[in-house]
């Protein structure tokens, strides 16, 4: 979209999102490194943005991509096309820059109007950019319904199932990992023959198009294949490390009782085994202290 706000003046919602989740980052490591300055100046800045979000980028049902450079919304219900844009509503949540009942909303309206269950894909935006005025850019050069045009942006897809998890639905989380999933699209005659690419590997994009729904395009080279290992591992699963410190914030179905993880601290293994804490009075504990002394450990987290 390099003609939104090629004159300076443009401005990208999700972006906004972005930059607000990396000033508060830098804030933490500010105050890590005792450069309070820093971290105020950071911590301002963020206030000051999310504010300016809330002010100008809600569209009613959902958040707005950005702006042009003439002020004309993109990403709005006011738009012929790209009314809807997937990855304003998942930063929203990913940044928690989002006002959160506004975020639900916005959720929901991806759900409704980009996530398409009979075809299995997970559109970036729609509808298409086709015949409308708008240029925004060498994107329109794309056939409707490919790559980034109103396909699946796997990238987009990811950090969308990432927000539902988030959100803690636990459903919509692992409908949405099966959706990307390759082997998914490649378990059947009739997955096979409409994929048309290697089942095990991600797809950088999926078709929309409508002689070509659920074909997929660019493979091998994406790096959205490292998004979906985080979001199986970080969001899924719900590991995260801190130091020495590991925790687990599961977002796995209703109807799965464990989960089994190899982890390898340094020289160290650790065997872990994730239950659902379902025994009367079975405590919760869901943090491991780890430490590095060459061994291998069994352990179990409830959860």
């Amino acid at each position: 979209m390099d003609k939104v706000g090629e004159h300076g003046r443009g401005e990208s919602v999700w972006l906004a999102f972005f930059l607000y989740d990396v000033l508060n980052g830098f804030g933490e490591i500010a105050e890590l490194k005792k450069d309070k300055i820093f971290a105020v100046t950071c911590r301002h800045n963020a206030g000051q943005l999310r504010n300016n979000i809330q002010l100008h980028a809600w569209d009613g049902e959902w958040y707005r991509r950005g702006y042009f450079d003439d002020g004309m919304p993109l990403g709005s219900s006011a738009n012929d096309e790209c009314k809807i844009d997937s990855i304003a509503q998942s930063w929203s949540v990913l940044s928690k820059g989002g006002d959160s009942e506004r975020s639900k909303i916005a959720m929901a309206s991806a759900d409704k109007y980009l996530i398409k269950k009979d075809d299995q894909i997970i559109q970036l935006f729609s509808p298409p950019f086709d015949k409308s005025s708008m240029y925004p850019g060498y994107i329109k050069g794309y056939v409707p319904g490919v790559r980034e045009n109103g396909g699946q942006y796997t990238h987009a897809a990811v950090w969308l199932a990432m927000a539902f998890a988030a959100m803690g639905d636990k459903e919509k989380t692992w409908e949405l990992i099966k959706m990307i999933n390759p082997v998914n699209h490649g378990d059947s005659i009739r997955t096979i023959t409409q994929y048309k690419t290697e089942p095990y590997v991600i797809a950088a994009d999926v078709y929309a198009v409508k002689n070509h729904k659920g074909r997929g395009g660019w493979t091998w080279y994406t790096g959205s294949a490292g998004w979906m290992y985080q979001l199986l591992i970080n969001s899924f699963i719900g590991l995260q490390r801190k130091g020495d410190i590991l925790s687990f914030t599961p977002c796995i179905p209703a109807e799965w009782k464990s989960v089994k993880i190899n982890y390898r601290f340094n020289e160290t293994v650790y065997n872990i085994e994730l239950l659902k804490a379902d025994a009367p009075g079975q405590q919760k504990e869901t943090t491991i202290a780890l430490k590095n002394d060459g061994g291998s450990h069994e352990v179990q987290v409830y959860f």
